[in-house]
């Protein structure tokens, strides 16, 4: 699968989200939008990275910066992980991958030394104009979000 480079015109998603509510990316057009693709809810990498996002979610959005987390998990897990780790961020059901797809973060990746298909753990930061202001794949569940608020410039 092709991966987004800055400039990068980001694939518009609607997608249904955690709270039975739908998250629309051209909505949040006129701000900036970090939108992280994880694999599933509820395990021990992907609840690190979302209690990160989480705990950061006032500097960022301080900051401009909106958070949406993206997985191919059911809204109904969805749901119940928000509830479970108290998260405030619109989480998006992309059961079908196509938005994954079409964003670079599915595919091929190294698991435990064996290729397997499968959520390429990335983060894209959409700018206000839609447009890809910075794209990271294989990123680690730990640490991540502090280096991407160091990458932002966010205290």
């Amino acid at each position: 699968m092709p991966r987004l480079a800055v400039g990068d015109l980001a694939p518009d998603f609607t997608l249904p989200t955690a709270d039975g509510g739908s998250v629309t990316l051209s909505d949040l057009r006129g701000e900036h939008v970090v939108v992280y693709f994880y694999p599933a809810a509820m395990t021990p990498g992907c609840t690190t990275q979302a209690c990160d996002f989480r705990d950061s979610l006032a500097s960022l959005q301080g900051a401009g910066y909106k958070v949406v987390g993206v997985s191919p998990d059911s809204v109904d897990k969805l749901a119940a992980f928000a509830e479970a780790e108290h998260l405030t961020f619109p989480l998006a059901s992309d059961t079908e991958r196509a938005v994954l797809e079409a964003w670079g973060a599915w595919g091929e990746k190294s698991l435990y030394g064996k290729t397997v298909t499968g959520v390429i753990r990335s983060t894209v930061v959409v700018d206000p104009e839609g447009k890809v202001e910075l794209a990271q794949y294989n990123v680690k569940a730990t640490g991540h979000v502090a280096k991407l608020r160091r990458d932002l410039k966010i205290a």
